[in-house]
């Protein structure tokens, strides 16, 4: 009996062990919350001050403390680390909110991350100024990029969509009330498509418009055509598009003028227009020409493109900008047109220049990290704003069939917009069911 109880603990052990090693592979999640957690938890709790002190995030304490440690505690002065306000356990990591003391700025514990995240044994640790004084350390204890998996809960607002999962396992947010337009980058089979699904399956559920540029004859956005406004998939079409786009931004001012307002959220509803994204797939099919007599064209279209981006944000009109590569080697124009997109997501590229074109302007430190993006990774980008941070993301795996179906489940949110009549596109018919079964028992005829 002592034996037969001894083989079932060890089989219990082994059993034990063996979950937690296949949770640890297939369920990231659940061994974080039963191992890494709590392990990682105690030591943070325990090697804490000697961390701060090694990384030399530590300062000389105040006169008063100093004089209270030395005469009436009767112990040698110590070097102050950053209070601890709270700490907190999440799904993917843990969040410490530190009080920076006099002497320290966020930017010294952002330069320690690394120091950090070794010192601690977890993923990765990104920095997060929340107010002055105070900053987060949000820890990651496993590599959430690898499988991406959106939050069931998000807190989204009008015109914001959940596009992509950061590196410190919280959504990336397009909100176009902050980040008016954006330009996207990433070499072929860098995730950049997918990018571009996801937006549009976010943009499809929103009361949008949608406005495609596809010069590649429509390959990419034309399986989208139920809840598009307009689709240009010519040059030609596309300056026509743009042509629109200029003057309903033009008439839309007039209608601010007249209510005297100078945002298009401060309309009242009744009258307010239908805000409208471009999504352009190709940028250089709009600049590069093959002949001179393409030239006027070529300039046409980018001073209308450069006019949207200079003022369209107020009337609601919002430009997504997609490309290979982005500089001023695509003509006259570019440059301008570039410093225009605030936000920038670069995928994978191919050469270091093409990641600068999209970063160097707005997070020179963001280069390096565009530049080692695996190939292997399709989707993994790195994502900046005008503000300097920037941070890694993935975009989760969607199928263009999949975004089709959600574009001909919301085609009743297509706005009514003459002027861009001409140019919405045929509507595919819905694929017909596959044929099942016969139910019907076949019977021999007999004679």
């Amino acid at each position: 009996m002592t034996d037969l109880t001894t083989a079932l603990e060890a089989t219990g052990a082994l059993a034990g062990v063996g979950g937690l090693g296949y949770a640890k592979v297939r369920a990231p999640r659940v061994y974080w919350s039963l191992v890494g957690l709590p392990v990682t938890w105690g030591r943070f709790t325990v090697t804490y001050g000697a961390t701060m002190d090694v990384c030399g995030l530590t300062v000389q304490p105040s006169r008063l403390r100093a004089f209270m440690m030395r005469n009436v505690a009767r112990r040698e002065v110590q070097p102050v680390p950053p209070k601890v306000r709270r700490v907190k356990g999440t799904s993917t990591g843990l969040i410490v909110s530190l009080r920076i003391p006099a002497g320290l700025e966020p930017a010294d514990v952002a330069a320690a991350s690394e120091r950090l995240r070794h010192a601690w044994g977890v993923h990765s640790v990104t920095v997060v100024e929340t107010k002055p004084g105070v900053v987060e350390l949000r820890m990651t204890g496993y590599d959430v990029l690898r499988q991406v998996r959106m939050p069931r809960r998000i807190k989204a607002g009008p015109m914001v969509v959940p596009v992509a999962l950061r590196e410190d396992g919280t959504p990336f947010l397009r909100d176009y009330c902050q980040v008016p337009h954006e330009l996207t980058l990433g070499a072929n089979f860098s995730g950049k498509s997918m990018y571009q699904r996801n937006l549009i399956k976010g943009l499809a559920k929103l009361p949008v418009g949608l406005i495609g540029i596809d010069c590649k004859r429509g390959v990419e956005q034309g399986s989208y055509a139920p809840r598009l406004s307009a689709l240009a998939t010519t040059p030609d079409e596309a300056d026509r598009v743009l042509e629109v786009l200029v003057k309903e931004m033009e008439d839309r001012f007039d209608l601010l003028a007249r209510h005297r307002v100078a945002d298009l959220w401060s309309l009242p509803e009744d009258v307010r227009p239908v805000p409208l994204v471009v999504l352009v797939d190709e940028v250089a099919e709009l600049f590069l020409v093959a002949v001179k007599k393409d030239e006027e064209r070529r300039d046409r279209m980018v001073m209308q493109m450069v006019r949207l981006a200079q003022m369209a944000r107020a009337v609601g009109i919002y430009l997504e900008v997609c490309g290979q590569r982005f500089g001023s080697e695509l003509g006259r124009g570019a440059t301008m047109l570039r410093a225009q997109l605030t936000g920038r997501v670069v995928h994978r590229v191919n050469d270091k220049q093409t990641a600068e074109m999209g970063l160097g302007d707005i997070a020179p430190d963001a280069v390096f990290a565009a530049t080692v993006i695996a190939p292997d990774r399709p989707g993994v980008a790195v994502a900046g704003d005008t503000s300097g941070g920037w941070s890694r993301i993935r975009t989760p795996q969607v199928t263009a069939d999949e975004v089709a179906g959600v574009c001909r489940e919301f085609a009743h949110l297509v706005p009514d917009l003459p002027a861009l009549a001409p140019f919405r596109p045929a509507v595919p018919a819905a694929p017909a069911p596959a044929a099942g079964p016969s139910l019907v028992k076949p019977r021999p005829v007999t004679k």
